[in-house]
């Protein structure tokens, strides 16, 4: 029984790489594959690395008070009533240091003990530490609360009748000490590109043999759906892993953005995610069996949601509840917060585990769907 078994798995193996190879044979000779796996990932780095800026707002900040002054509160104050802050108020700067390391908050504002003493003596300062990983909002962070500091003193002036001592604002920024917004975008261009090899090249692939019955001819031959599926993706994976590494290179070599994490764990949540993208357009060409209509769907549910609704162009926390909300459905939110750790915080394990934990959920469920959608097309 053991001597079937082995030889059961190695017919299994073989066909698998038979498949493998004649895939990889036919993907060799379509330029359009090879332009969207090799040309595109430098296309793209070259366009938003060079091109694109973006305006943020609605910023989240939390105020360490350590003075419990009428002058400290009121500093807070500005903060909390200003419509570009949404301060959230702590006591100590390890709580604060905690929730901007968590990706929960962009700021910190912090009015220092001797806050109102120094006012008195007219050189009071409150310090700004801004998560310097997305430059535009660290600029707009910093511009916005010289601005709010600016209009409580002036509103203070005219309550008291008298000018308020000179308060100058301590800036940092962490993370992206450049205050360069091409290191907050250059690593969400994985995004894309892992979602144009993933998704809409399998989907449009997987498409056309649907349409040309070479899926009805396998069929008759020994091999099932999950080795059919398994020997179809291995080398649009493979495509995918190096467009990665031509991400990873460009950024460094084009662009000097500095990878603090990992580059095994980059690795792991960018292999995650490309399986996620391989399930998406397994299910979707499983589903139209079209090119036309799979190239639709998948523009619409995996290509602009990663350009628009996963924070790699506009924070998500900018946007109607309901839309927030709507973000979470899609991978691509996950993959660019933990991209966006790994380049510019580093191995923050709060924010990579639970994200990873769920690409990997969707891998597993989207590659189960995908087969089980095929057998039950193929029946």
């Amino acid at each position: 029984m053991s001597g079937q078994d082995g030889t059961r798995r190695f017919a299994v193996l073989r066909r698998i790489r038979a498949l493998v190879r004649k895939e990889s044979w036919q993907l060799l000779r379509d330029p359009s594959s090879i332009g969207i796996g090799i040309v595109m990932p430098i296309a793209l780095l070259i366009l938003f690395g060079y091109g694109i800026n973006l305006d943020v707002k609605n910023v989240p900040v939390v105020i360490v008070m350590e003075d419990d002054s009428a002058a400290a509160r009121g500093i807070a104050s500005a903060f909390e009533l200003s419509d570009y802050f949404s301060a959230m108020p702590v006591k100590t700067m390890a709580q604060a240091r905690d929730m901007l390391m968590s990706a929960r908050a962009n700021a910190i504002v912090r009015v220092p003990s001797d806050f109102s003493r120094s006012l008195e003596l007219g050189n009071a300062q409150v310090q700004v530490i801004v998560n310097g990983a997305d430059s535009n909002t660290a600029r707009i962070s910093l511009g916005y609360a010289q601005g709010a500091v600016s209009v409580w003193a002036q509103k203070e002036a005219a309550r008291s009748g008298n000018s308020v001592g000179l308060i100058t604002v301590e800036s940092r920024l962490w993370f992206n000490e450049a205050n360069d917004s091409t290191y907050f975008l250059v690593p969400g261009l994985i995004v894309l590109v892992m979602t144009l090899i993933g998704s809409m090249l399998t989907a449009l692939v997987m498409a056309r043999e649907w349409e040309r019955g070479t899926f009805e001819a396998l069929f008759v031959t020994p091999v099932n759906s999950f080795e059919i599926l398994l020997g179809k993706t291995v080398p649009y994976f493979l495509l995918g892993l190096a467009g990665l590494a031509l991400c990873i290179a460009g950024s460094k070599l084009l662009f000097g953005v500095p990878l603090r994490g990992s580059l095994a764990i980059l690795t792991v949540v960018s292999m995650l995610y490309l399986l996620v993208a391989l399930g998406l357009g397994l299910v979707i060409s499983s589903a139209t069996k079209n090119q036309f209509i799979a190239s639709q769907v998948t523009m619409l549910v995996t290509f602009l949601p990663a350009m628009m609704l996963s924070g790699f162009m506009y924070d998500p926390r900018s946007m109607p509840f309901a839309v927030q909300a709507i973000t979470y459905i899609f991978p691509a939110r996950y993959f660019v917060k933990l991209l966006q750790t790994l380049f510019l915080a580093g191995n923050i394990w709060s924010v990579i585990l639970p994200n990873a934990a769920v690409l990997a959920g969707m891998a597993v469920a989207l590659l189960a769907l995908s087969v089980r959608l095929t057998r039950k097309r193929i029946a």
